[in-house]
């Protein structure tokens, strides 16, 4: 793609902020609404990427401040896995029709938070590469942002719980 205007990913291209924006939300149980955050428990954390591919894009998180998996204890990674494998009923449920899941790790393996692991679902609809994504070098995104959250926390709460 050439060029997209999309105003609202100014304040993560823009940030000069140096603390690790995971650990924020990690930190902030009370604001787990406004942070987008639909699964917690003692070990990690489901969340709406931001700036997402395709609507439902989400990513689950550990807890624990590291770059790269084999830093992390096996007990947290095992459970992170054991919750990836029910996070695609959470994307089949809410209608992707594939799933792309995904972990970029350090900056040179293409991490936008390289300092915290996390991994990606990123739901795939039949004809979300279409006309603006193949001719025009864009992609839309129609749906509201807010709606999806919902959906996706109330599905989260049966395939995760």
């Amino acid at each position: 793609m050439h060029t997209i205007y999309a105003p609202w990913r100014k304040e993560y291209f823009g940030s000069q902020d140096s603390s690790c924006v995971f650990c924020a939300i990690s930190s902030a149980p009370e604001s787990d609404r406004q942070n987008r955050v639909f699964y917690r428990d003692n070990l990690c954390f489901g969340v709406m990427n931001l700036y997402p591919y395709t609507p439902g894009h989400f990513m689950l998180i550990p807890h624990t401040h590291c770059d790269s998996p084999e830093l992390l204890d096996s007990q947290t990674w095992l459970h992170i896995q054991a919750l990836s494998q029910r996070a695609f009923g959470i994307l089949y449920e809410y209608g992707a029709s594939g799933v792309n899941m995904g972990m970029n790790v350090k900056k040179a393996g293409g991490a936008g938070i390289p300092e915290h692991i996390h991994i990606h679902f990123v739901p795939r609809y039949v004809g979300d590469t279409n006309f603006m994504t193949s001719v025009a070098n864009a992609r839309t995104y129609g749906v509201d942002f807010d709606e999806v959250f919902e959906n996706i926390a109330a599905i989260a709460k049966k395939h995760l719980s």
